[in-house]
């Protein structure tokens, strides 16, 4: 038996017979690219403390990788298709790699920065790859229940990121965090030679370069709009990023619909089940971003639970993932795609609505539900949605296929982050000012406090620490006078301790309650949009899939 898988997949007269062992690498491949913006969720107060971050690099250290990573893939696939995608696939493992060792060896805000940036690069040659490799190695009829599974590793990583972080922060530095991908990657680069057959596009005419830098330049200034905006302000920066995005997504537009061979046919967004499925991805991923973002917060800050106990608390949402994808498999070809992927976004609705209710007296017990529904609604929906994205193209365009899909999921993450994360922001910030009115807290306390709910635990902390100083001072005086008003004094500082802090919690959980609600409201409205552009039949829609494997063809001879 060769060592070296070399027949392409496009030659072999049967399914590849090692497919599923395959579709196990492009599963190991997509955790560690969706693991490594989790698990920095929980490293981030250790690498804010070491490396003195300021709230905006924390800010850029997280979505350093979000911007090249959603930015290129859509040029990147087209590239996979035409050359090879599993040479994009290797290309991607061994760029994601040196990243994550630079990232380990970073030592200041600039450096770990620009690691996130490099390990961006190489997701987003993974990415669409792993999509693409799945779609060609497996034939039609199985290939929805391999995306299942491709989705249901999604979710695991999704969960996995703070568990694996937690263990790690337990006897390491945050920079095991970067490390621990060189192994896996390391796993995933050999394995793709031995089990993954190679593949690209048996007819595929010359890429569409323009088309591809204007979707670089659109995406990108998007996303870093959707970054710079809510969190620092809409000045200059995120104003000209709004502007760029806009015009450059007009003639990207403009462009793909003049050219012959466009790098993405944008006729596609005119047939409901495509633009449905699309939208049902970014709204997904925006309410499952933005609310694991303020979930693993109010764990950690509020609850008081360490990295490694976080982690652990997240693992319902991960079974509770392979659970619904599981019964994606039985239910979507006996009811279709519309009923459940509707279904799976109400599940999400009813998820975030039960977090409204999250107030100062809530436990972790509390959480559990709405954590379990919310992952079998990821596991109900998202499947259907991947394999109509990808059964929308022809073979000749399935890494374009894949990075459609991955797109539309960073784009609604990187939304439901800054969206719903600024909501949360504003919300605390509010609260805990009508939390403290009326107390003696001075107003640069206040506004430190209200910049983050983990700088309001510090100011508590703060004050703490002045009144264990002033009662060292009380037991030390030698006047019974004196020790008497500083102990007074201690007594008075530690109740303004615990008055901040106990402001801080609740503060933080209100606006949890708020943040949620706003969630619910957005997701809710998405899916009676979704459930409106879903065709009903099952027939209307093989009808539009065929309609749209036609149109290259008819678009070349035109």
């Amino acid at each position: 038996m060769r060592v070296v898988m070399n027949e392409p997949v496009e030659r072999m007269e049967r399914p590849y017979a090692r497919r599923w062992w395959a579709l196990l690498v492009l599963c190991l491949s997509l955790l560690i690219i969706v693991m490594a913006n989790t698990a920095l969720t929980v490293a981030a107060p250790d690498m804010t403390r070491d490396l003195g971050l300021s709230s905006a690099d924390l800010q850029w250290v997280i979505d350093g990788y979000t911007v090249p990573y959603a930015a290129l893939m859509l040029l990147l696939g087209a590239i996979g298709d035409k050359y090879s995608r599993r040479g994009a696939l290797v290309l991607g493992l061994v760029v994601f790699g040196g990243g994550a060792v630079f990232g380990y060896l970073a030592d200041s805000a600039a450096t770990v920065i620009a690691a996130r940036a490099v390990m961006g690069v190489g997701a987003a040659l993974i990415m669409p790859a792993t999509l693409s490799l799945l779609a060609a190695s497996f034939p039609r009829a199985e290939r929805a229940k391999a995306i299942t599974l491709w989705t249901a590793t999604a979710g695991l990583a999704i969960a996995a990121g703070p568990l694996v972080a937690g263990a790690l922060l337990k006897n390491h530095g945050w920079s095991s965090t970067f490390l621990i991908n060189v192994p896996v990657a390391a796993v995933a680069l050999v394995a793709a030679f031995v089990l993954v057959p190679p593949s690209r596009a048996a007819h595929h005419e010359r890429i569409d370069y323009v088309g591809g830098a204007l979707s670089v330049l659109w995406v990108g200034s998007l996303v870093y709009m959707i970054i710079e905006g809510p969190h620092f302000g809409w000045g200059t920066k995120a104003v000209t990023a709004a502007v760029v995005a806009g015009v450059s997504l007009a003639l990207f537009i403009a462009w793909e619909l003049r050219h012959p061979r466009p790098v993405l046919d944008v006729r596609r967004f005119a047939h409901r089940r495509f633009a449905g499925a699309n939208l049902a991805v970014a709204l997904f991923f925006l309410a499952v971003f933005g609310a694991f973002y303020f979930l693993t917060q109010h764990l950690q800050f509020v609850l008081g639970y360490d990295a490694l106990q976080t982690g652990v608390r997240m693992l319902p949402l991960a079974g509770a993932v392979f659970a619904g994808a599981a019964l994606t498999g039985y239910l979507t070809p006996r009811i279709g795609t519309k009923i459940t992927v509707t279904a799976g976004m109400v599940a999400g609705t009813a998820a975030l609505a039960l977090l409204t209710r999250t107030d100062s007296t809530s436990s972790y017990d509390d959480f559990v539900l709405p954590l379990v529904i919310l992952g079998l609604a990821i596991g109900l929906a998202l499947s259907p949605c991947t394999d109509a994205i990808m059964g929308s193209f022809p073979e000749s365009e399935l890494g374009v296929g894949g990075a459609v899909n991955d797109t539309s999921l960073e784009l609604g993450g990187s939304l439901g982050i800054a969206l719903l994360g600024s909501v949360l922001a504003n919300s605390y910030s509010s609260h805990l000012a009508d939390a403290t009115a009326g107390g003696k807290l001075p107003a640069r306390a206040l506004s430190t406090a209200q910049d983050s709910v983990g700088a309001g635990y510090a100011v508590a902390g703060a004050i703490g620490d002045k009144a264990r100083q002033v009662a060292g001072q009380a037991a030390h005086a030698q006047d019974a006078r004196q020790a008497a008003q500083l102990k007074a004094q201690a007594d008075q500082l530690a109740h303004g301790a615990r008055q901040m802090a106990d402001a801080v919690g609740s503060s933080f959980a209100d606006a949890v309650a708020h943040t949620s609600l706003v969630g619910a409201v957005i997701l809710g409205a998405g899916t009676v949009v979704v459930g409106v552009l879903l065709p009903r039949r099952k027939g209307a829609a093989v009808a539009e899939e065929q309609n749209e494997e036609r149109e290259p063809v008819d678009a070349a001879t035109r």
